[in-house]
């Protein structure tokens, strides 16, 4: 399930950054589930778009084939939520008729599960902040959804390792490590919704040098955006994001040095905080390879990919660190 939640952000990734997220104006959680079957069902959707913002001040005269390009982006997108919950509740159900779930694990699931349908509202709250004043979605709603979705993802790591490994033991001597590598989770999910907001405000189109920003640290317009400026100006978003990878580089790394040689540490998680700080050093390069190119496509989406497996680690760490 952890896999299928990462292949729907990868996918919502690519819906973003080929701007199809609008392609689609109603929310048909039953219906919608069959695309357009014919040349009268596909002008009906067609007419739908040309009707909202987007279609009107940026692709106004684009032709039925391109806007089918969107159409297909958005419908997998919402597709793969609807195999995602299936997947999900049909072996559940089976499970609990069967007994096979440990009584510890089951009210998580139900979390799990509750979590998964209020992803798809939280999609459509998203999606609706587009069709009417915007020509996209709005930046903090985009935040919310990865965010969401990013939770589901840490919530079916943890649940799998728990089901795997059975209960914990607890630790024999008290130690810092749980709270410092449950710090560095936090900080990668935070470091997450920072780049979820330079991806809605499209704030990787500017400031395309590096390591300055057109040749200040310090970005002049700072403020600059409409609504309130820390989610919606595009240099505040990227200067914020670059910080914190910076500060996540550095964390990721003196973890990893200092507890390799710490005794207090598990060799299990040792192991695991030189994979997490691998991934930030990878993820951070092409980070900046991705932002100096204006973001292709295809980087846009491997680093929002890489960025899901560096979460992955870091809860993989997270929870290896609280056991005996």
């Amino acid at each position: 399930m952890a896999c299928l939640v990462l292949a729907m952000v990868v996918v919502g990734g690519a819906t973003r950054l080929t701007g199809s997220g609008l392609s689609i104006t109603e929310w048909k959680p039953v219906t919608g589930v069959l695309p357009p079957l014919s040349a009268q069902a596909w002008a009906i959707e067609f007419a739908k778009y040309q009707a909202i913002p987007q279609y009107q001040l940026i692709n106004k005269g684009m032709s039925l084939e391109a806007f089918k390009a969107l159409f297909w982006w958005e419908w997998a997108h919402r597709l793969l939520g609807r195999l995602v919950g299936t997947a999900f509740a049909l072996p559940f159900v089976a499970l609990l008729v069967f007994k096979q779930i440990p009584r510890r694990l089951v009210w998580r699931c139900w979390a799990l599960l509750g979590l998964g349908g209020l992803q798809g509202l939280v999609g459509w709250w998203m999606v609706s902040s587009g069709l009417a004043d915007r020509v996209s979605v709005a930046p903090e709603r985009l935040a919310v959804h990865l965010g969401l979705a990013l939770i589901l993802f840490i919530g079916l790591i943890w649940t799998a390792l728990e089901a795997a490994y059975g209960k914990a033991r607890p630790q024999q001597q008290p130690s810092a490590w749980p709270l410092a590598a449950a710090g560095l989770l936090g900080f990668v999910y935070l470091q997450s919704l920072l780049g979820a907001l330079v991806a809605g405000n499209h704030a990787g189109l500017i400031y395309n040098d590096w390591p300055l920003m057109n040749g200040q640290f310090f970005p002049e317009d700072y403020t600059a955006g409409q609504g309130f400026w820390l989610f919606h100006a595009q240099a505040a978003v990227q200067f914020h994001h670059r910080i914190g990878a910076y500060i996540l580089l550095g964390l990721s790394l003196a973890f990893a040095s200092i507890g390799v040689r710490s005794k207090a540490l598990a060799a299990p998680a040792k192991g695991l905080a030189v994979i997490l700080a691998s991934l930030v050093v990878l993820q951070a390069g092409f980070g900046i390879t991705t932002l100096m190119a204006q973001v292709p496509v295809w980087m846009g989406i491997v680093h929002q990919a890489g960025a899901a497996l560096v979460l992955a680690a870091a809860v993989m760490l997270a929870w290896r660190a609280r056991r005996a």
